[in-house]
């Protein structure tokens, strides 16, 4: 495994497992599976709904919780002042443990200063490792890095081959704030594990197209996270430490970049109007 050092001096795996999407009745085995490959950075979110099964899966584990670098995000409907302090200890209570290695404000809408405000007290107390945002573009990451008295170590965005977020990356090296990978496989979009590009590369080191990504994003700094319920899958995600792709390799990654999401654009209205649904569905 290698690692990245935060901005504060803590170290985080480089290659992570994420728990998005898995359903509630395999992701204690998923997170097991994954612990037992190799991984030691588990992501989860408030929003997840399956915060209680990664617990179950850490306090069944044999691997030695300070070994184990976990991450969690609160969603929109849990920001403002002492709310977002609840939810995150609610979230311990879940995940069953006294800490938490790094807490990320899930989205950049509604009452985010005020919830950063909360994660700061909390990593100032000790309960949280290290804090961060997701999905902060670069305007509003500078926001918050200048007007708080803890920078952020961290900021998970959308980075995969057809969006490589190059300009962001370079926002975030100068403040010295470490780019997450979401997403690294494009959820499968646009055929990306059938990419010609990403295929022959692959096939010059005896690696898949998944792999080519996962060792793409290792060798540009960028911590990523693999999700699977299959651990074949998940051993195949984890072998990206045995080879190395060329400068050219790179290059040529680089030319199939359309710089655009895959998904949505976060700072367009009608994002936010989406996410004002979403958290109407997951009151209910």
């Amino acid at each position: 495994m290698e690692y990245a050092k935060l901005n504060n001096g803590i170290e985080m795996p480089m290659a992570g497992f994420g728990v998005y999407q898995i359903p509630k009745e395999d992701c204690k085995q998923a997170v097991l599976d994954a612990l037992e490959v190799g991984y030691r950075l588990i992501d989860t979110a408030q929003s997840y709904f399956n915060e209680k099964e990664v617990g179950y899966a850490l306090a069944e584990t044999k691997v030695p919780r300070e070994e184990i670098f976990l991450t969690t995000k609160v969603w929109i409907d849990n920001y403002g002042q002492g709310i977002t302090r609840q939810s995150i200890l609610d979230s311990m209570r879940r995940l069953k443990v006294d800490y938490i290695d790094l807490v990320l404000l899930h989205q950049p809408f509604s009452d985010y200063y005020a919830a950063y405000h909360e994660l700061e007290k909390l990593y100032k107390e000790g309960k949280i490792r290290a804090i961060g945002v997701s999905n902060f573009a670069p305007d509003r990451l500078a926001d918050i890095a200048a007007f708080n008295s803890v920078v952020p170590q961290v900021n998970q965005v959308e980075v995969n081959p057809f969006n490589q977020q190059i300009k962001a990356q370079e926002y975030m090296l100068k403040e010295e704030i470490q780019m997450e990978a979401w997403a690294p496989f494009g959820e499968g979009r646009n055929d990306i594990f059938n990419n010609e590009t990403l295929t022959s590369i692959g096939k010059k080191y005896g690696k898949s197209a998944a792999q080519v990504i996962l060792r793409w994003l290792l060798q540009r700094d960028i911590i990523s996270l693999a999700k699977s319920t299959k651990k074949v899958r998940m051993e195949e995600n984890f072998s990206i430490f045995d080879f190395e792709l060329s400068d050219q390799d790179m290059k040529e990654i680089q030319k199939i970049d359309q710089e655009s999401s895959l998904f949505f654009d976060h700072q367009a209205p009608e994002t936010v109007e989406m996410f004002v649904k979403f958290i109407e569905e997951r009151r209910k």
